[in-house]
């Protein structure tokens, strides 16, 4: 086949997309296809023109849109190849721009009566006036410490840990910055444990072993330095789980996957409590794609390759049409 691979864009998760965009294009060669790398610069201009990417996403079998945050894993891809008629990798319009906004995304997930990280979105006056901001915080129940972060992003991008009124009104600021919409909320102690969701060709859908995230601990929480450039930020994988906890959090990853209408693949972020039942806490539907990535070490500890996991992403694709 003919495997287009976009990667870059505009979001601040551009070096990441690169990094997914390389390691996938490497696998698609080394499955025996062509692949077609095309890059979106971080203005959003496609290198190669526009005119000639749609004449090269056209005339590709399927395309992987290899895209993190926003302009590509928010459905603005997704639109664009729905127009040119091309099959690609992962949800469509609808699952892949409720999976990047925080807020829509829990809003779903909770009517469904899925249990989320207990929060608020803040927006309008609430972004410059922090005594306003502190009021709609305590009335939904919350206090001291919080977590902000944009309604929209990935990688921990402008996500800050506060304590405090100003040190509340420095992360509003960073993540208004980055989205108009903020998210405020609870510090949940406790594990956090990810889940790698996959669908197959023939429809179904399936997890890997659950990875549990041991971060560097000179860093405040895992943040983007402790995702990209830390050496004391562990991985482990299978996750030491009880069995049915590990049945349970299997079990609601797939259903968060369902119910947001998800295709292809996902990865469900968890924090386990010390005490009571867990939450989800964010959902990535093209998660971080590197050979060391979360998503392809889940897969491996369940014995597919890198490669074997992007073979399979082909060919649920094309399956899907």
């Amino acid at each position: 086949m003919k495997v287009a691979v976009v990667m870059g864009g505009v979001s601040p998760e551009h070096q990441v997309s690169l990094a997914s965009g390389r390691g996938i294009a490497k696998a698609v060669e080394i499955l025996g296809h062509t692949a077609i790398p095309l890059v979106i610069d971080a203005k959003g201009n496609w290198i190669d023109g526009q005119h000639e990417a749609i004449e090269i996403l056209q005339a590709c079998d399927v395309t992987v849109p290899a895209l993190h945050g926003e302009g590509g894993e928010d459905g603005t891809l997704q639109g664009f190849l729905n127009q040119l008629k091309v099959p690609y990798v992962g949800s469509g319009v609808a699952a892949s721009a409720v999976g990047l906004d925080k807020h829509l995304t829990k809003a779903v997930l909770r009517a469904h009566g899925i249990a989320v990280t207990p929060g608020v979105t803040l927006s309008g006056p609430d972004l410059t006036d922090t005594e306003a901001a502190m009021q709609t915080i305590k009335a939904a129940g919350l206090d001291f410490p919080v977590f902000v972060k944009p309604g929209n992003g990935g990688s921990s991008y402008g996500v800050t840990r506060a304590t405090d009124l100003t040190s509340l009104a420095r992360a509003i600021a960073d993540a208004a910055d980055v989205d108009p919409h903020v998210l405020v909320e609870r510090e949940m102690v406790g594990r956090e444990i990810d889940l790698a969701v996959l669908q197959f060709p023939d429809s179904h859908v399936d997890t890997a072993p659950a990875l549990e995230i041991h971060s560097d601990p000179t860093q405040p929480f895992f943040n983007a330095t402790a995702k990209y450039d830390s050496s004391a930020t562990r991985f482990v994988v299978p996750a030491p789980l009880e069995p049915a906890l590990a049945e349970r959090l299997r079990r609601t990853a797939i259903e968060v996957f369902e119910v947001l209408g998800c295709e292809g693949l996902a990865r469900v972020d968890f924090f386990v409590p010390a005490e009571g039942a867990p939450v989800v806490n964010e959902i990535n539907t093209f998660p971080g794609f590197t050979p060391a990535s979360q998503f392809p070490r889940m897969w491996a500890a369940a014995g597919m390759s890198y490669a074997d996991v992007v073979d399979t992403l082909l060919r649920t694709a094309v399956a899907n049409g």
